[in-house]
């Protein structure tokens, strides 16, 4: 039996950015801090990340263009992804938070190593981590899409991961045997 469509949204509600962020959040993410290198280290938190291809290795991430970040990967050519556990929840409010600290301060307070090829700072208690030359930079709207190249990966304990569903923080809990699923 087929179910009953739930009703649609009222036709202005796309270009009302406050709805069609209601909307974008039904999609549960996960949470990443995107960084880049240099005297002086950037980082953010982001949701916007994926993969894109095995061969060449590459991921993208969504960067708003007002952000300081933004003009920071584009002049570094090269950015770092940390792909947060549920226990680093700490560290993504921190990275989204516009009162933290910046320039070299502001990974005082955050456990991190710099990435080999970009010096961007990378999380080794992340789930995961790669860093990324600068492969092209592609216009999105209000945000840039930045494809980057993995030049190098790390992986960090098996743990929870944390999740950005519908305006909140979420755990996904990992299955004890994730490695058996993946072909």
């Amino acid at each position: 039996m087929a179910k009953a469509m739930a009703a649609p949204v009222p036709a202005g509600a796309a270009s009302d950015p406050r709805e069609l962020r209601r909307i974008f959040g039904r999609f549960a993410t996960g949470i990443t801090v995107v960084t880049a290198g240099g005297d002086e280290p950037r980082g953010m938190t982001a949701n916007s990340f994926t993969s894109v291809s095995l061969d060449p290795p590459m991921i993208l991430v969504c960067v708003l263009r007002d952000a300081s970040m933004h003009e920071t990967i584009k002049e570094r050519e090269g950015f770092a992804v940390s792909v947060l556990s549920n226990r680093q929840e700490r560290i993504a409010r921190y990275f989204a938070s516009r009162d933290r600290p910046r320039g070299p301060e502001e990974f005082d307070a955050v456990e991190h190593i710099r990435g080999p090829h970009t010096g961007a700072p990378v999380l080794p208690d992340a789930l995961a981590w790669f860093e990324c030359s600068l492969a092209a930079v592609y216009e999105g709207g209000d945000h840039s899409i930045f494809l980057g190249e993995i030049v190098t990966v790390g992986r960090g304990p098996d743990e929870d991961a944390l999740l950005f569903y519908a305006g909140s923080y979420r755990r996904l809990e990992a299955p004890t045997d994730w490695r058996d699923h993946i072909p």
